[in-house]
């Protein structure tokens, strides 16, 4: 099984990429079903990230940054990279899917994903707004292209 979850917030402009992608996906899947690929926006639930992931054997994230390179930049990053064991805290919303990474891992152990891929897209404006930035729907639109051309080519996850 593939899980794929886009994540960020659709009143941001550029930060709704992961969620966009998604979104997207949802309706490419519902034209060309695949049984073995499942599609979620999780928004900036953390927590659900950690619950939608359980029992799949790769898991793909999608979601902005914001580091200072490049607008529209792509980086493909393997999730070890990425995780991150949450700050001690009661608030939820502190969770964020780098926590659902590391806090999936240590909870579901080996039905947690091995398999990680996180795809992040350089914001151009994370101001508030509902319109992705040229630069970042083209690069949202090549990460697309890449999954879709990846769930095509793999008839078993």
């Amino acid at each position: 099984m593939l899980t794929i979850i886009g994540c960020g917030n659709l009143n941001r402009n550029d930060d709704a990429v992961g969620v966009i992608i998604a979104q997207r996906l949802q309706k490419y899947l519902a034209e060309n079903p695949h049984p073995h690929v499942r599609v979620y926006d999780c928004g900036t639930a953390g927590m659900e990230v950690m619950f939608q992931a359980r029992g799949s054997k790769q898991l793909v994230i999608v979601d902005a940054s914001s580091t200072g390179s490049e607008p529209g930049a792509v980086f493909k990053v393997p999730g070890k990279e990425l995780e991150a064991l949450p700050e001690p805290s009661y608030n939820l919303h502190d969770f964020r899917w780098d926590n659902a990474l590391a806090a999936g891992q240590k909870i579901f152990k080996n039905d947690f994903p091995k398999e990680v891929t996180v795809y992040l897209i350089e914001a151009a404006n994370l101001d508030f707004g509902l319109e992705l930035s040229p630069v970042v729907k083209h690069s949202a639109d090549l990460v697309f292209k890449e999954l879709t051309t990846f769930i095509s080519q793999n008839i078993n996850f």
